[in-house]
């Protein structure tokens, strides 16, 4: 097996596993898993410290995917082994290492991973979905819940299969980790516009 696709492997999910909600927080010396929901999502982080430090930890989310994706698509040819280097990612966000395999959601590497596989233009085109989801429903559990399923369909028929299974794959683990949101959503318990990256 190549070694570098070996090396990135484990990069993007040591790297997906810094839980930036976790370090802000311990810095200003909050316990985050003290605050809302417990989890070290960039809405927890906005209640804990203010919009924008939830900004600030949102935004190193995506780009702790971005890196290891653009690296995997710029260094290796394996389309499956890009995939896998995106995937770990989202992999190491929602279950890091450094953080007993308590993360985030899996929305915001997935939003890095799939900006630069798809392209800033054609993802930004497809964000207006997410966009118009939120708008109707006012619930961004639910907007991040059925996003990645749609984008799938997108990615079924403009890009190669393994994109496709990449949507499908990062779909699944963002529904799995959305998974007491969606029994707040069925008991009619989830707040509304409640962000959870």
């Amino acid at each position: 097996m190549n070694s570098l696709f070996i090396s990135l492997s484990i990069f993007a999910y040591l790297l997906g596993s810094l839980s930036f909600g976790h370090l802000i927080t311990k810095i200003k010396k909050i316990d985050i898993t003290k605050i809302g929901s417990g989890s070290p999502t960039a809405t927890n982080v906005s209640r804990a410290l203010g919009w924008r430090w939830g900004l600030l930890s949102g935004g190193l989310d995506i780009l702790k995917a971005i890196i290891p994706t653009f690296l995997a698509l710029n260094y290796l040819k394996n389309d499956w082994q890009i995939i896998v280097c995106a995937i770990l990612s989202t992999l190491g966000h929602i279950f890091p290492l450094f953080f007993k395999f308590q993360g985030g959601r899996g929305a915001s590497t997935f939003f890095g991973a799939s900006i630069v596989l798809t392209g800033p233009k054609f993802f930004l085109s497809l964000f207006s979905i997410w966009i118009l989801i939120f708008l109707i429903t006012r619930f961004a559990s639910l907007t991040n819940l059925i996003f990645p399923w749609l984008f799938s369909i997108f990615l079924y028929f403009y890009f190669p299969f393994s994109y496709f299974i990449f949507g499908i794959t990062e779909a699944i683990l963002i529904t799995f980790a959305l998974r007491y949101n969606i029994e707040r959503l069925l008991q009619g318990k989830e707040p509304k516009t409640q962000l959870q990256f």
